[in-house]
């Protein structure tokens, strides 16, 4: 809770990354709020007040996740509106004159995302889907210590690359500091 304020306000690409690991942290602990609360918050050093907040917190993921059907797989409505609003931001920024900077880093990044949906079950994901699909299944194979291709590091250069320019866009977009008009 208190890394996922930060992030949302800061960088909205790692924001998602990391509410999609909470997600999958919610599954590892069986959603279960006794072992998210042993395995989790008491690693916190903060006062109880804060502790009661983050408990409240998980719950209230614990009970969305139950109640649309992500317990085993998928993410959160709430999670998806990202998508759907960064979607809606990036098609903005396509469009937009006063953006070519990004507009060359998307259509750099672009073959890496045909690639990938080529390769993906399911072709009606978004393309911004596609690109934090594949950063968070590169980031756990990284921390599974698995070796990965330069092919694929090349890719995920890229498209963190892209995200890191919708981050920094978005960013300014809701500070008031950038108009697509």
């Amino acid at each position: 809770m208190l890394i996922a304020k930060q992030k949302k306000k800061e960088n909205i690409a790692e924001y998602l990354l990391y509410m999609w690991q909470v997600e999958d942290l919610i599954r590892a602990n069986k959603l279960d709020i006794e072992l998210i609360k042993a395995n989790v918050i008491e690693k916190f050093d903060q006062p109880d007040d804060v502790k009661k907040e983050m408990t409240d917190w998980y719950e209230g993921l614990i009970d969305m996740m139950r109640y649309e059907g992500v317990a085993e797989k998928g993410h959160l409505q709430i999670n998806k509106n990202v998508i759907i609003d960064l979607t809606d931001f990036h098609l903005r920024l396509l469009k937009a004159l006063s953006e070519p900077d990004y507009k060359a880093v998307y259509y750099k990044t672009l073959p890496f995302i045909v690639e990938l949906r080529t390769k993906s079950e399911d072709k009606s994901i978004p393309e911004l889907e596609t690109c934090f699909s594949a950063l968070y299944g590169y980031l756990l194979l990284r921390l599974q210590q698995k070796e990965v291709s330069g092919e694929t590091q090349a890719a995920i250069a890229q498209i963190s690359s892209l995200l890191r320019a919708l981050s920094v866009k978005y960013k300014q977009e809701k500070d008031g500091e950038l108009d697509l008009n």
